[in-house]
């Protein structure tokens, strides 16, 4: 049995009880439309700051979402090109790049395409140069032979290389996507206008020489090294100053029949008249 002592102290902790329960206000009733528990705070704006938590703790779903098109994108057009988009890529060493196309045909003024065979892997801009070269100065080319263009012959385009596929030369632009090799064009008619062919009209490939050389800061064919004796190489590489390389010559045809060795000079011929030493230069 507790003592007098116990029984008053255990009176007077329920009577303090009793009081600070009293002078503590209980919550208010719940009105009748207020929203519910699960869905406050997404009306609170929580569901606004969430996708900034998601993508910085998962960069794979933030690298999953596409890139807005490029303006080149946007211009480069069906009714220019069928380039359709591809994967930006990363390669070793630099190679690679982003806002790439598949180039496969070109479109004409008339909706008639020029096929690009192989199909070439190139960055938007360079596709662009590529179509508008074709589209504006070989067709009239073409015209003036009395026929159409009906295809590209595309020798190379991205590759993951050093120039000249020299190891250890630094990084050539067909592993940025940002160059062509051509070999020729395919004319309608089924004749192949073939670039470095010396027995193709002069005219002609003089004309192409001006194109290309106008529309690319790059251009290397035959004379410039013995690496583009059977094609010419296309790129938009920028350089210091909008500085640009043209080396194409434009070789005259081989004779038919090589020239006869001059005949050997008769035993009775007067001897030649040489210059002094002092003279010679």
């Amino acid at each position: 049995m507790m003592s007098v002592a116990q029984t008053f102290i255990l009176v007077a902790c329920v009577a303090f009880a009793g009081q600070v329960h009293a002078a503590v206000p209980l919550p208010r009733p719940r009105p009748a439309e207020a929203p519910r528990i699960d869905d406050a705070p997404e009306k609170a704006g929580q569901g606004a700051q969430q996708a900034p938590e998601i993508e910085a703790g998962n960069p794979e779903a933030a690298q999953a979402k596409p890139a807005a098109p490029s303006a080149c994108r946007l211009a480069l057009t069906e009714s220019i090109a069928i380039a359709p988009t591809i994967p930006p890529i990363r390669g070793p060493g630099g190679c690679g790049g982003e806002d790439l196309v598949r180039l496969e045909a070109i479109v004409l003024p008339s909706n008639q395409r020029v096929a690009v065979k192989p199909a070439a892997i190139l960055r938007c801009t360079m596709a662009t140069a590529v179509a508008d070269w074709i589209r504006t100065d070989m067709v009239p080319l073409a015209a003036g032979l009395g026929t159409t263009l009906s295809e590209l012959d595309n020798f190379d385009s991205f590759e993951c290389r050093g120039r000249n596929r020299v190891r250890g030369a630094k990084l050539s632009e067909h592993g940025l996507a940002n160059a062509l090799d051509v070999r020729g064009l395919r004319l309608s008619n089924g004749v192949t206008l073939s670039l470095t062919d010396r027995t193709l009209a002069r005219d002609t490939r003089e004309k192409v020489l001006a194109s290309v050389c106008t529309r690319f800061t790059t251009v290397l064919g035959p004379g410039s090294d013995w690496y583009h004796e059977d094609h010419v190489h296309l790129d938009l590489a920028e350089r210091r100053n909008n500085y640009k390389l043209c080396h194409w010559n434009v070789y005259d045809p081989l004779p038919a029949v090589a020239p006869l060795l001059p005949a050997e000079r008769p035993t009775e011929a007067p001897p030649r008249e040489m210059p002094a030493i002092s003279e010679r230069k």
